[in-house]
């Protein structure tokens, strides 16, 4: 699978926003809560969403229920990863230590900030 294929774009990202928002929702709910209504265009451009979601296997349909149920079955930070990923595949040859390298190096943090990172990276020294 090829990272487009992965990836998802900013109206795909609304919906697992509201997914990841509220657990659960048909494609009724979806469509009030994106576009402030539930009209048969809105609805019908929702299930585009939701349809591309499924293929890329960021939304599951729950079936058993009618109307149909959604829920997310990839979390933010799995989107994260992925998004991450591609950029260190685009710009550094795959390596995404090289990448998060020259994010920490170009950023700055705050001391509080500092600290968890140095947290981190010595929890993963232990593993």
């Amino acid at each position: 699978m090829t990272a487009a294929k992965r990836d998802v774009t900013t109206a795909e990202l609304a919906v697992l926003e509201k997914l990841w928002e509220h657990g659960v929702a048909t494609l009724k709910q979806l469509s009030k809560w994106l576009y402030a209504g539930d009209t048969p265009s809105n609805v019908a451009t929702v299930q585009k969403l939701i349809t591309r979601l499924e293929n890329k296997g960021f939304v599951a349909r729950d079936r058993s229920f009618w109307p149909h149920r959604f829920h997310a079955v990839a979390d933010r930070e799995r989107l994260v990863t992925l998004r991450l990923q591609a950029a260190a595949d685009d710009l550094c040859d795959g390596s995404l230590a090289t990448l998060l390298m020259q994010a920490v190096k170009s950023t700055k943090f705050s001391p509080r900030q500092r600290k968890r990172l140095r947290k981190l990276l010595d929890e993963l020294d232990k593993d």
